[in-house]
Formats: C-alpha cells, sequence, structure tokens
C-alpha cells in the first residue's frame, strides 16, 4: 500500500497502482493476501474483479491473481500430447 493506493507487482514491467473507489478498503494481510471490504456487495466483488483482470489465473503454470479458494486446473502441456 501507498497511502490509500495498492501497488501490485505482477510480474510486468512496471508496477500496477489500483486506487480504491469510495466506501472500498484494501487491507494487505501478507505479500500475497489482499482483503477487499466495504457495505456495497457488488462494488466490493467489482473491484476485486478488477485487481484480478490485470494478471487473471494462468491455465498452464498456474500463476496470477487468484480468489480465496478458488482452484485453478492446469492444462498439459506439448510434452503429454504424445
Amino acid at each position: 500500500m501507498a497511502g490509500k493506493d495498492l501497488v501490485l507487482h505482477l510480474g510486468y514491467s512496471h508496477p500496477i497502482t489500483f486506487s480504491p473507489p469510495e466506501g472500498i478498503s484494501i487491507s494487505v494481510e501478507r505479500n500475497t493476501k489482499l482483503t477487499v471490504a466495504g457495505i456495497d456487495k457488488e462494488t466490493v466483488g467489482q473491484v476485486a474483479a478488477v485487481i484480478r483482470g490485470y494478471r487473471p489465473p494462468d491455465s498452464y503454470k498456474g500463476k496470477g491473481v487468484r480468489y480465496d479458494g478458488e482452484v485453478v486446473r492446469l492444462k498439459a502441456g506439448k510434452s503429454a500430447k504424445s
């Protein structure tokens, strides 16, 4: 966190800065765990979806931003096709 802004380092060449809207609070529990809280359930879900959209989970390596408890099924790569 940088003040009220959330700074994400997601493997790109630059950090991504996200400013939450009014009524939404974001807290960083650990280096890899965020909590989005607020009164309006729809806005909380939308903010979580926007943050996840910066780096969605990859189906080959499993990297990316996930929701808590989400399981990403990994696909077999080219080597498993033989």
